[in-house]
């Protein structure tokens, strides 16, 4: 029987700026409501979104990761422009060793222009961020399962690195894709294959290019676990979860219905083999969303799978 589990997406981007100052009380209390059900927690990793309140990724990940250890962690995912390969490696193993075996690497290629800019990064073609990513992997793995490592790529260079102590164990590498030339990345080098916000029949189309990609690279697509992130709202009414949904939200991409309805939505996704769902709290600070998914949909999700 498929173990489907849940990551709980905290809240890092377009912040209430009044409540600011209540923000880890919050986020404390929304960690605290899914422990002993929730099996992580993930953070996204954005610099700006306009003048909203955005917490930079990694920091906020080990800090909360350190408060909270009855949780693996991960970030959903992280920009690979924004921090060069090898020092990824090393921060990795470094939270590795720290939090005991906690760290679920999520990693992908960037995607929003205006933030690159603003912070003095250069936005290349998403061809060369897809190799950009498929050249860290390969680093990112070195550095954790060899000893010294040199690489001559296209677009990076080590040259003699030590990554000492190495992660023990290794940890899992999580993958964003949803083009093919992504896809292909995914299919060489995730344990975790990831999707956010698609609707089902996205999701059809998507899977089908996966498993050819894997097909291309020697692959088994079994091996290579599916996971899905995005918006969720929920409540007891209709009415209720129209009140906690926001604009944000949007229904037939994420997850947005009373407890019945949500399992509706999620039961063909685990029929194609998806048995991670990593879902924010719609509404927060109100914890409505997490309560339902605690106490309903979890539980009955795992009773049909």
């Amino acid at each position: 029987m498929t173990q489907i589990q849940f990551g709980l997406v905290v809240p890092g981007d377009a912040l209430e700026k009044s409540r600011r100052l209540r923000y880890m009380e919050d986020v404390n209390r929304l960690l605290n409501s899914v422990k002993g059900s929730y099996h992580s927690a993930w953070f996204i990793d954005h610099l700006q979104f306009e003048d909203s309140d955005v917490l930079e990724g990694w920091t906020a990940l080990t800090y909360l990761c350190a408060l909270h250890p009855e949780l693996q962690w991960g970030n959903s995912v992280l920009c690979q422009s924004f921090r060069n390969p090898t020092l990824v490696a090393k921060m990795g193993a470094t939270l590795q060793f720290l939090s005991g075996g906690r760290f679920i690497l999520g990693i992908g290629a960037g995607w929003h222009e205006p933030e690159y800019l603003a912070y003095g990064y250069n936005f290349p073609a998403a061809s060369r961020r897809v190799e950009e990513l498929d050249e860290a992997l390969h680093i990112i793995k070195a550095l954790w399962t060899k000893g010294r490592v040199t690489f001559e790529g296209k677009h990076y260079h080590v040259t003699g690195a030590w990554c000492e102590p190495k992660p023990n164990p290794i940890p899992p590498i999580m993958v964003g894709a949803f083009k093919p030339k992504m896809l292909r990345v995914a299919a060489r080098h995730a344990d975790w294959w990831n999707v956010s916000s698609t609707g089902i029949e996205d999701y059809r189309m998507y899977l089908a290019e996966f498993e050819r990609a894997c097909q291309e690279v020697g692959r088994d697509p079994a091996t290579v676990r599916r996971s899905w992130c995005g918006g969720c709202a929920c409540a007891p009414t209709e009415q209720e979860v129209a009140q906690i949904a926001h604009e944000r939200l949007q229904p037939g991409e994420d997850f947005v219905g009373t407890p019945e309805q949500l399992l509706g939505q999620m039961q063909p996704f685990v029929e194609l083999g998806v048995d991670y769902f990593m879902l924010d709290c719609g509404g927060f600070p109100d914890l409505t969303t997490v309560k339902m998914l605690v106490n309903e949909v979890l539980p009955a999700l795992r009773c049909r799978s």
